[in-house]
């Protein structure tokens, strides 16, 4: 009896990280906000804003919209893991991979994505390399190349466990 209450009581707890989820789309939010500040920065003054420079702005808008799907993959697949199923009705658009994407899969696809966006900010240092000392250019790289590693390492694993 109290071990059934308590693995009950255990269970429902998983509803704990719902507000959670929400939270994520609030910064989802807060991201869009960011990103159209840096748009409506960049429209008026195109012809004032040297070409290394708005290739500069155009990477940071690229790397705040990697990271915008990486929230809407963690909020839903981590949601429809952990939580409870989406109720979406077949008329609705629904995203393809959701309901497809276990928590193996999710971080896999996390490490995928902050590699992409670790790549995104170091062609950023790259191309502003000339004002910036050269130890810290070499641990960008480092940090880069770690996460590169990491996320392999874990495909391997992944790849590995399933045989």
């Amino acid at each position: 009896m109290a071990e059934r209450f308590l693995e009950r009581l255990m269970y429902a707890t998983r509803w704990i990280l719902a507000p959670i989820y929400l939270g994520l789309s609030l910064t989802l939010l807060a991201l869009a906000i960011k990103f159209f500040q840096e748009v409506f920065y960049i429209l008026p003054n195109v012809f004032q804003i040297a070409e290394a420079d708005l290739i500069l702005k155009i990477l940071t808008l690229i790397d705040i919209a990697l990271v915008g799907g990486l929230l809407v993959m963690v909020m839903f697949s981590g949601y429809e893991n952990f939580v409870s199923r989406l109720d979406i009705d077949e008329g609705s658009e629904k995203l393809s991979w959701l309901g497809k994407m276990d928590s193996t899969s999710l971080k896999n696809k996390v490490a995928a994505s902050i590699v992409a966006i670790s790549s995104i900010h170091l062609l950023k240092v790259f191309m502003n390399a000339q004002n910036i000392e050269n130890d810290k250019l070499l641990w960008y790289v480092i940090i880069h190349i770690t996460f590169v590693l990491s996320a392999f390492g874990m495909g391997v694993l992944d790849r590995l466990t399933r045989h």
